[in-house]
């Protein structure tokens, strides 16, 4: 979580292909009626056609969010410039949900109100998708989120017993779940970093609580021991109470579910306690702010992200090159990756909904653009892109990150294996 000028992509962003976009600030000039929202498009021939944007563009995670904002902004440009879709103009429409659920709610009613709106990419909070998804869904409204990893958004809240269902047929995401990323995070901590003794915290939010869950479970099955659990307000910064708690415990090593807003100051606070020992997260700590919080006690922190480092997938250097030369101000962070392969899901099943109605939109082109996203398939910037039965992505890719020298380094990648 982890949305998503030149961002010169610190490694930070995102791992396979780091994906975070969205970009508030943009200062792109549009023409449109809908540019008080921070959108932007290419032209204005033929019809024109919107993805929306839900993300926090302010606030705490923002940096994730306009990176996500801009990285759908670069797709929609791209196709704009490629003709892509024939007779078609992709405009961007961001909406900003500040990371809370209330909010997002309202950002859908409002996409669904606008008929040019056919997709939505978003949103970074898994809390927040929770809001959202039943809206879409009752409109057949399409979203593809490039950060919720929490498992039951696409398999019900009985997945972890053996009873999949998916609950919305029009939600879908290009990153892979905490179903596989707490394990693979547990198998690394116990069997490469050696550490037999875990404190696990988490904030106590959908996708912290979650994913702390699927990591424990891997971790005592393993045979490693969990010597403390600490539930934290994610609205307070002082955690000096826990991190005694942490120091007192005789753990090796910290889990901790949940955003870098938090993670920071409490890996500090940890160290700073007397446990010189590291902390662990997932992809919503993976973010150059992390490192900027938690300071030089934070070398040797760890953080798993979905997909590969950007930087070394030959099928993102041009997604990073192209950010670039676009000049956004924000980086593209961890989700940039996803979220312009998000945008560009979209934007291949509106191309299929408009071939296949001899070129234009049919009258019920949200229906259709959401059938047609469940066998989207294409070699994007993160790797192959497609959905399974679930809208889950098939890609399952992860990666686990130190932070060594003031950056996020990679150090291994794979997939969880059961």
């Amino acid at each position: 979580m982890p949305g998503k000028g030149l961002l010169i992509v610190r490694q930070r962003s995102l791992i396979a292909i780091t994906a975070a976009l969205a970009a508030g600030a943009l200062t792109l000039t549009a023409c449109g009626s809908r540019d008080d929202d921070g959108g932007s498009d290419s032209g204005s021939e033929g019809t024109t056609v919107v993805i929306g944007v839900d993300a926090p563009l302010t606030g705490d995670l923002s940096a994730l969010g306009l990176g996500i904002k801009n990285s759908v902004d670069l797709a929609a440009k791209t196709a704009n410039k490629e003709k892509t879709v024939e007779g078609i103009t992709f405009k961007v429409e961001a909406l900003d949900d500040q990371a809370q659920p209330s909010s997002g709610q309202q950002n859908a009613t409002k996409f669904v109100a606008d008929k040019d709106v056919l997709g939505v990419v978003g949103p970074l909070n898994s809390s927040v998708a929770e809001s959202m998804q039943k809206v879409f869904d009752d409109a057949k409204l399409t979203e593809v989120s490039p950060a919720n990893t929490n498992p039951a958004l696409t398999q019900g809240t009985k997945w972890n017993g053996g009873e999949k269902a998916r609950p919305y047929k029009s939600y879908f995401r290009t990153a892979t779940t905490d179903a596989i990323q707490g394990p693979f995070a547990a198998q690394y901590v116990f069997n490469d970093a050696k550490k037999k003794k875990v404190y696990v915290i988490d904030d106590k939010k959908t996708y912290g609580a979650g994913l702390a869950a699927t990591f424990t479970d891997e971790f005592k099955k393993l045979g490693g021991k969990v010597v403390g659990t600490q539930h934290i307000d994610p609205d307070t910064k002082d955690f000096s109470a826990v991190a005694t708690q942490v120091k007192s415990s005789g753990a090796d090593v910290v889990y901790y579910g949940g955003e870098y807003p938090q993670a920071g100051p409490l890996s500090k606070q940890i160290k700073a306690a007397g446990a010189k020992i590291p902390l662990v997260g997932g992809d919503g700590i993976y973010s150059a702010d992390f490192i900027k919080l938690s300071g030089a006690s934070g070398t040797g922190d760890l953080a798993t992200s979905v997909g590969a480092p950007v930087e070394d997938l030959p099928s993102a250097k041009e997604f990073v090159a192209n950010y670039k030369s676009a000049g956004y101000k924000e980086a593209y962070e961890a989700y940039g990756g996803y979220s312009y392969d998000s945008g560009w899901a979209i934007i291949e099943a509106v191309k299929k909904v408009v071939e296949d109605n001899d070129g234009k939109l049919p009258d019920d082109a949200r229906a259709k653009v959401t059938e047609a996203m469940q066998n989207v398939s294409f070699d994007g910037v993160t790797g192959k892109v497609s959905f399974d039965e679930f809208g889950d992505a098939t890609n399952k890719q992860l990666t686990v990150y130190s932070v060594e020298g003031g950056d996020w380094k990679a150090v291994k990648s794979g997939t969880y294996t059961g």
